[in-house]
């Protein structure tokens, strides 16, 4: 597979996000990892340490309703898989994505449209 975009920095731009949404409401998940050159079914880590050759990665994110879900998958070949569930729909979508800033524009249209704002910081 070739190698489109670089997934550590990827992953820093998932890993800023997550204050604003904990924040929110939402409930993002570990950060996973597959490992290109891992045998046959390759498993899922969250230790990066763990995945000499990453092809992808991934988050999960519930959404602050409690009915919402989002699930992410980055790939190094430059494209994502996209999954959402919502009170009202089921949608898989495969984006293409071949830069970081890309990348984060759908981490935060993908938020906004399938978990929506969730609720807002009171202040003290």
């Amino acid at each position: 597979m070739d190698h489109v975009i670089d997934l550590d920095q990827a992953a820093a731009e998932i890993t800023a996000r997550l204050p604003t949404w904990t924040t929110s409401g939402h409930s993002p998940g570990p950060l996973t990892w597959r490992d290109g050159q891992a045998p046959w079914p390759q498993r899922l880590e969250t230790n990066r340490t763990l995945v000499a050759d990453p092809d992808s990665v991934g988050l999960r994110i519930l959404g602050a309703d409690a009915w919402s879900e989002l699930q992410i998958v980055l790939y190094r070949g430059g494209w994502a898989d996209v999954d959402a569930l919502t009170a009202d729909e089921v949608v898989t979508e495969g984006p293409r994505v071949v830069g970081r800033e890309e990348f984060g524009d759908l981490l935060d249209s993908a938020v906004t449209r399938f978990l929506g704002p969730g609720r807002q910081p009171t202040g003290g």
